[in-house]
């Protein structure tokens, strides 16, 4: 009874100290402390053994992914440096106008991180341009945010086949599939968070309208505007383009060619490649995102005097969101060595569920405990995957259920993401959480189900 009641005390306390600001890694430790306490286990095996080297540990799991957030950190920072993602961001605003600053907000969003660019930079990228934005349109935050949430946190991150988000990584890395399982599935899912986020978050603004709520400045709106206008000067649209189209041509050219019976991984000269892609799903996006932030450097020579910087300090902004993720990853590894959570998964291993309806619940569960969709899917992949196999399910369908199932009550209150938009954007919880709930764990489930559903039809 005492260690149940210590998985909850832990879990309760992460999600207190992370609301109310309390450093991720502190956060995580001083929970750790509380599981291990109450189960018996001691400090040394705790914080010595399981937090940091057991399987699932913090630095297995940050020694693992290493390269993956330093290369997607360097892409992120040397487009915004640059000024190429602001460029985009203002063309597609050019071309959409003012009065559609959801929908731009929303596809720019998911136009970067689905070309490669972590969820961080693209936040600090697009609040800039969007505080002008939301002026003119007279658009509350609270459906700023609930845009950008919607655009880089839900189907360019597990949904939409070829991403290259830590959640695509993590499943192919450990069923041995690629970026590209369960496609049909993904896009379907992504077609539904797409249509019922933009539904939801337009009938919000209407009703926002009617009820004279508008857009409100604060302190953070009035330093983050003076950014804007250096947005603007970046290069032409069309050229700052070309590096996202690079990383996706890369990651998608090998898969390409093999489909179009183009090459195998027996054919001479392009062997090779075509076989390094598709056992390599960590390294391979990352030299994609490699060859993207060289090509920054070559295409914009106004950047090239400042490459130096941005590459240092898109090293320097790899280090804490691989940390913040490792460290939840680390609580739940305390966690998996206790007799409660080896009960919890023997329990809905057992529950009278169809498989895949199974593996929605027990990655949703473990993706809420640890507040964070990677850390409860590298979990899951880790305590869970094998038995799902070997009841039938298809590696391709578990990858793309898995992934899509993570990406939903991951997103409650304590999600470190959460947290950090909230804090860039200067809005408290019980301002924005409720939007950011529905697009980022409401709608989510809601996909992920029909999802379910099409592969028990087809």
């Amino acid at each position: 009874m005492l260690a149940n009641l210590g998985l909850m005390a832990g879990l309760v306390l992460l999600i207190i100290m992370a609301l109310r600001g309390v450093n991720i890694l502190v956060a995580a430790l001083v929970a750790s402390l509380v599981v291990a306490i109450t189960n018996g286990m001691g400090f040394s095996a705790a914080l010595l053994e399981h937090f940091p080297f057991g399987p699932l540990g913090a630095f297995s799991f940050a020694g693992k992914f290493f390269v993956l957030f330093l290369t997607g950190a360097i892409f992120g920072k040397m487009m915004a440096s640059s000024g190429a993602a602001g460029s985009i961001a203002s063309a597609i605003t050019r071309s959409l106008g003012a009065k559609r600053t959801i929908l731009i907000t929303m596809l720019v969003c998911a136009l970067l991180t689905y070309g490669g660019v972590v969820v961080f930079v693209v936040i600090f990228t697009m609040y800039p341009l969007g505080v002008a934005l939301m002026r003119e349109a007279n658009l509350p935050k609270r459906l700023f945010c609930g845009a950008t949430a919607l655009g880089a946190g839900t189907f360019t991150m597990t949904a939409l086949p070829g991403t290259p988000s830590i959640h695509n990584v993590i499943a192919a890395t450990s069923l041995g599939t690629d970026l590209f399982a369960g496609a049909l599935i993904g896009l379907t899912a992504a077609a539904v968070m797409f249509v019922l986020g933009m539904v939801y978050l337009e009938r919000q603004w209407t009703k926002a309208r009617a009820n004279g709520e508008g857009y409100q400045v604060n302190d953070q709106d009035k330093a983050m505007e003076n950014l804007a206008p250096a947005l603007q000067h970046g290069p032409p649209w069309k050229a700052s383009i070309i590096p996202l189209a690079l990383v996706l041509g890369t990651i998608i050219l090998p898969r390409l060619l093999t489909a179009l019976g183009i090459a195998s991984e027996e054919t001479a000269g392009i062997g090779p490649l075509i076989a390094f892609a598709g056992n390599e799903p960590i390294l391979w996006p990352s030299f994609a995102l490699m060859i993207g932030a060289g090509s920054c450097v070559l295409l914009f020579a106004d950047f090239r005097a400042k490459a130096m910087e941005s590459l240092g300090a898109g090293a320097n902004d790899a280090i804490m969101p691989l940390l913040n993720t490792a460290a939840v990853i680390g609580f739940g590894s305390v966690v998996t060595q206790t007799e409660g959570f080896n009960s919890f998964a023997q329990w809905v291993l057992d529950l009278p569920l169809p498989p895949l309806l199974s593996v929605f619940a027990s990655v949703s569960v473990v993706s809420a405990i640890v507040g964070s969709g990677s850390g409860g899917l590298q979990i899951f992949m880790q305590t869970f995957a094998e038995n799902y196999l070997q009841m039938g399910v298809e590696p391709e369908t578990l990858h793309r259920i898995a992934t899509l199932g993570s990406g939903g009550i991951d997103s409650l209150p304590h999600c470190g993401a959460v947290i950090a938009m909230l804090t860039i954007m200067g809005l408290k919880h019980k301002e924005a959480y409720k939007d950011i709930f529905v697009v980022t764990v409401a709608i989510p489930v809601i996909a992920t189900l029909l999802a379910i559903g099409l592969v028990s039809v087809l």
